[in-house]
C-alpha cells in the first residue's frame, strides 16, 4: 500500500452525506444532502469540493443497504435451500420482541403477511440433504434443481441466495448449485452460505445469504458508479469501505462479502470515539450521536468497543457479522412534540425527518419537534443552521407550540419538552448501561452528530457520568470515524470441537486454514499484518456461546488448548459470574483476523491564551423558557476558543455543523485536541 498522504472519510446517511478530508494536518470537513435514489453522486459531489486527487485513500460507510432493506426498495431476488425448509425464512427465530410477548395481533416485519424480503413464490426447496458430519443423506438432485431455476428464470429473478442444511461443514452441494444458476438463469449475483457465512444455525446463515446477495445487487451497480466518478476526479489512492464494525477493507474484498458493510455508518462513530478517548486519555466513553431521527448509543470500554458476533436488521432478521454493540432510541432533533390523551407533553419516538421537518424549517410541517423547542429556547441561531445553508423561523416554531392542545402556558410547553427530549435520551443511555454491567461514574460521555453537542450536557444534570466530551467536529464525527479506523481482515469458521488435548491437531488445521487464505487474499500486505485468533466456546450442553475468547498464536499444541480451556473460563466468569471448571468445554466458532496497520487522523492542538487572558464571549444572547426567569447567557465562537480556556454556564459555543449548550451550573474547559470537556461546577446543586 502506497504511503498515505491524505485521507477522506465519508458517511453517507439518509439525510445527509458527510465528507472529511485529512490533508497537511488539516481537517476539511463538507456536508451536502444525499440522493436518496442515486446516492453516489452525493458522494462525488461532495469530493469534488475537497482535494479528492491528492488523497492516498477513501474511506467509505453507508447505511444505503440498510434503507433499502427497511424501505422494501428491493431488487427481485430468489432463495434456495434443502426440500422441505423453504419457509425457514419467514419462521426465523420464532422470537418475539419484549413488547410483542402479550400482543395478539403482532406480526414479524419481513413475513410472508407483511412485507418478506424474499416472496414465498420464489424460496425454492432443492432434494439433497447432508448429515451434521458432512455425510451425504440424500445426493444433490440435478435434474429437480434444474426445473426449480427455470421457474426462476421466468420469474426474472436477479439474484440468487443458496443456503443448504449443514453446508457450513461441507458446501460442495452449494457449489454446484451456483454452477447451475450461471447455466439455467445466467450472470446474476448468487452468493452461498458455504462462504458467505460458514457457521452453524440455519436461520443466521440464510439470512445472512439473502443480505449478502441484496447488497450485490444494491452496491455491485453503486461501487462502479463511485469508482469511475473518482477516477474522472483524479483519484487514484485506495478505495476502502467500512464494515459493521468499522473496520476497513479494500472495495474488492468487501464486495466478496457486502453482507458486512450493511450498517457501517453509526459503527464509524464508535470507532471514532475509541480513538479520541486514546488521544486524550479517556478509555472508558459513552459514545451518543443525536441525530435528526434518532440516536445512537454504543459504549467502549478499555479503549476498545463492545462487539458483537451478529447484527440485527430488524427484530430477527439476522446477519451473520462482526458489529460494533449499537441501540438506536427514538430520540433526535426531528422528535415530534404531542400531548397525550392525558395531558401530558410527549416527544417521539415519530419523527418529522427531513421532509417536512420540523415546523421552523417552514416546508409544511406543523408540529413543534426538539428542533423547534431549541429554536424557542433562544439556543439555536436561526440564521446560522447548518453553516447557514438553512434559516429557521421562529415564529412558525412558536404557532406550532400554541396549536398544541393543552392548558399549559407556552413557556411550560417548552420547557417541558426540553426535559422529556433529554429523558428519553438518558433513558436510552441508561438501558444500555445496565445491558453491559456499564458503571456510568467510571466512564464520560461524548456527544456528537449535529444535537449532540446541544442536547447532551443537560444530562449531567440527572446523570452521574464524569463528563460530556464534545469532540472536534461533532456533526461530522462518524465520517471522521473512517480515518480513524485499521484495516482489518476477518474469518471464521465453526467445527464443534470438545476441547482436550486430543483435538489440538484439529484446532490447528482450521486455523492454519484460515491463515492461509487470509494471506493469499492479503498479497503483500502479509508481511505487516498482525493477527489475532479467537474462539467461540460453550459449556458442554450449553445453547448459547461465550465469544472472543483468546486464542494463543503459534501451533496449536496440548499445551495450547489447555490455555484455551482456561481463557473460557476467564471470560465466561466475567461475563456471567459463575464458573465451572469441572465442566467440558466444546469449541463452537474459530475465528481470525488481520489487522493492517493504517495511519489515522491526527487533531491539530489549539494554542493556549497568553498568560494573564481569559477568554471573552463574542456576545450576550437571552436563553428563555429554561427556567422561571430568562437567563443571559454567553456566545462563543468555537474556532476562537484556545487551549485551557474555561467557560462558565449558561454559555453557547457556536460552530458550522452544530452547537454546543453549557446549561447553568456547568463548566466547559478546551483540552489538548481541541475537545470541549464539560463538567459540573464543584459544589454545585450541594
Amino acid at each position: 500500500m502506497a504511503e498515505r498522504k491524505g485521507m477522506i472519510g465519508v458517511d453517507v446517511g439518509g439525510t445527509f452525506t458527510d465528507i472529511v478530508s485529512i490533508a497537511d494536518g488539516r481537517i476539511e470537513t463538507v456536508k451536502v444532502a444525499t440522493n436518496v435514489t442515486e446516492s453516489y453522486k452525493a458522494v462525488l459531489e461532495g469530493a469534488s469540493e475537497v482535494d479528492v486527487a491528492a488523497a492516498a485513500a477513501f474511506n467509505h460507510a453507508s447505511t444505503h443497504g440498510l434503507n433499502a432493506i427497511i424501505t422494501r426498495r428491493l431488487p427481485k431476488i430468489a432463495f434456495l435451500t434443502t426440500e422441505g425448509h423453504r419457509d425457514m425464512l419467514d419462521m426465523a427465530r420464532a422470537w418475539r420482541p419484549a413488547e410483542a410477548n402479550t400482543d395478539p395481533r403482532w406480526r414479524r416485519s419481513f413475513g410472508d403477511v407483511t412485507a418478506p424480503v424474499v416472496p414465498r413464490y420464489l424460496r425454492r426447496g432443492i432434494r439433497e440433504r447432508l448429515g451434521a458430519d458432512g455425510s451425504v443423506v440424500i445426493p444433490l438432485d440435478e435434474r429437480q434443481a434444474r426445473e426449480e431455476l427455470r421457474i426462476l428464470a421466468r420469474c426474472g429473478v436477479e439474484g440468487v441466495a443458496i443456503c443448504l442444511l449443514n453446508s457450513y461443514v461441507d458446501g460442495s452441494h452449494e457449489r454446484r448449485l451456483r454452477e447451475l444458476v450461471a447455466e439455467e438463469i445466467g450472470d446474476v449475483a448468487c452468493s452461498i452460505s458455504s462462504e458467505v457465512s460458514p457457521l452453524a444455525r440455519e436461520y443466521p446463515r440464510a439470512s445472512t445469504t439473502v443480505v449478502d446477495v441484496l447488497m450485490k445487487r444494491i452496491y455491485g451497480p453503486y461501487t462502479r458508479e463511485l469508482s469511475a466518478g473518482l477516477t474522472g476526479l483524479g483519484f487514484t489512492g485506495d478505495l476502502n469501505f467500512a464494515d459493521c464494525a468499522a473496520m476497513l477493507a479494500p472495495v474488492d474484498v468487501a464486495m466478496e462479502r457486502p453482507s458486512r458493510i450493511v450498517f457501517s455508518g453509526p459503527a464509524a462513530g464508535t470507532v471514532a470515539c475509541a480513538h479520541l478517548g486514546e488521544l486524550i486519555g479517556e478509555p472508558n466513553l459513552i459514545c451518543t450521536d443525536i441525530g435528526g431521527t434518532s440516536s445512537d448509543i454504543s459504549v467502549v470500554t478499555g479503549g476498545k468497543p463492545f462487539v458483537n458476533t451478529t447484527f440485527e436488521l430488524e427484530h430477527d432478521l439476522i446477519v451473520n457479522t462482526l458489529s460494533n454493540e449499537i441501540v438506536s432510541v427514538g430520540a433526535g432533533g426531528g422528535s415530534i412534540v404531542s400531548i397525550t390523551p392525558t395531558g401530558e407533553v410527549k416527544v417521539g419516538p415519530e419523527s418529522a425527518g427531513a421532509d417536512p421537518g420540523p415546523a421552523c424549517y417552514g416546508r409544511g410541517g406543523e408540529q413543534p419537534t426538539t428542533t423547534d423547542t431549541f429554536l424557542m429556547l433562544g439556543i439555536l441561531d436561526p440564521d446560522r443552521f447548518a453553516a447557514g445553508r438553512s434559516r429557521l423561523d421562529p415564529d412558525l416554531a412558536r404557532a406550532a407550540f400554541e396549536k398544541l392542545d393543552t392548558q399549559a402556558t407556552l413557556a411550560e410547553r417548552v420547557r417541558f419538552a426540553y426535559r422529556m427530549a433529554l429523558n428519553n435520551v438518558a433513558e436510552g443511555i441508561v438501558d444500555v448501561l445496565v445491558k453491559n454491567g456499564v458503571d456510568p461514574r467510571d466512564h464520560a460521555m461524548v456527544a456528537y452528530g449535529a444535537a449532540g453537542p446541544m442536547m447532551l450536557p443537560g444530562l449531567l444534570e440527572q446523570m452521574h457520568v464524569k463528563s460530556v466530551i464534545v469532540p472536534p467536529h461533532p456533526g461530522l464525527f462518524s465520517a471522521l470515524g473512517l480515518v480513524s479506523a485499521d484495516q482489518v481482515y476477518a474469518d471464521s469458521r465453526t467445527a464443534y470441537t470438545v476441547l482436550t488435548p486430543e483435538a489440538a491437531d484439529e484446532i490447528d488445521a482450521v486455523y492454519a486454514g484460515m491463515e492461509e487464505a487470509m494471506r493469499r487474499s492479503l498479497g503483500e500486505d502479509a508481511e505487516r499484518v498482525t493477527f489475532t485468533r479467537s474462539f467461540d466456546g460453550q459449556l458442554m450442553g450449553q445453547v448459547w456461546e461465550t465469544p472472543f475468547v483468546e486464542v494463543p498464536n503459534g501451533k496449536i499444541t496440548p499445551e495450547a488448548v489447555e490455555t484455551m480451556i482456561a481463557n473460557f473460563h476467564d471470560g465466561y466468569e466475567q461475563r456471567s459470574g459463575n464458573r465451572f471448571e469441572g465442566m467440558p468445554v466444546q469449541g463452537v466458532t474459530y475465528r481470525l483476523t488481520a489487522v493492517v496497520p493504517t495511519p489515522k487522523v491526527e487533531y491539530p492542538e489549539p494554542p493556549a491564551r497568553a498568560a494573564g487572558e481569559s477568554v471573552r464571549p463574542a456576545g450576550t444572547i437571552t436563553i428563555r423558557y429554561l427556567e422561571e426567569t430568562d437567563l443571559t447567557a454567553g456566545e462563543y465562537e468555537r474556532d476562537s476558543l484556545m487551549r485551557g480556556d474555561v467557560i462558565e454556564g449558561p454559555a453557547v459555543i457556536r460552530e458550522p455543523m452544530s452547537t454546543t449548550f453549557v446549561p447553568p451550573g456547568l463548566v466547559a474547559t478546551v483540552g489538548r485536541i481541541g475537545e470541549i470537556v464539560i463538567t459540573r461546577v464543584e459544589g454545585a446543586g450541594k
